[in-house]
């Protein structure tokens, strides 16, 4: 008898665990999404595109606070290369995340964005506001739009 209660209470286990890939797929992709915006801040810090490029979809468009915007991961490359040669020991942070939509294919956030770090020897830095689109390709989160843009006056 207590045999036939172990099987049972196993068996009730194995089928309130999901197993890997039945999860919920909205829960699982969207956990992976909040995930991303850590590695594209990690990604930058490096101030290599190598790093940044895995995280970044063939048609990406970022628009940058100076109104400038780059269409394409390969206008996305050469703008991203330029920052990262202007600005040396840049420190870039991501804040005050806000999620608009978390979906199987799409995620959107806003957040608060600041840099620092020398430009010709001198200290700079910069802050605002932006706006990320994000979507899954090939089972992996990549940015597709990012706004970002100065603080209202």
């Amino acid at each position: 008898m207590k045999l036939s209660k172990l099987f049972v209470s196993m068996a009730v286990l194995l089928v309130c665990i999901p197993a890997q890939g039945d999860e919920d797929s909205t829960r699982g992709r969207a956990m992976i999404a909040t995930e991303f915006v850590k590695q594209y801040e990690q990604a930058l810090a490096t101030q290599r595109w190598e790093a940044v490029s895995p995280l970044v979809h063939e048609d990406a468009s970022v628009t940058f606070s100076d109104g400038s915007v780059h269409r394409g991961k390969e206008s996305v490359r050469a703008a991203y290369e330029r920052n990262f040669q202007a600005i040396e020991n840049e420190t870039y942070k991501i804040t005050n995340l806000h999620w608009l939509l978390k979906s199987n294919d799409i995620a959107v956030y806003l957040f608060e964005f600041n840099w620092s770090g020398k430009i010709n020897g001198q200290d700079a830095s910069g802050a605002g506001r932006g706006t990320s689109v994000l979507i899954q390709d090939e089972g992996v989160w990549k940015l597709l739009a990012e706004h970002l843009g100065p603080y209202s006056r």
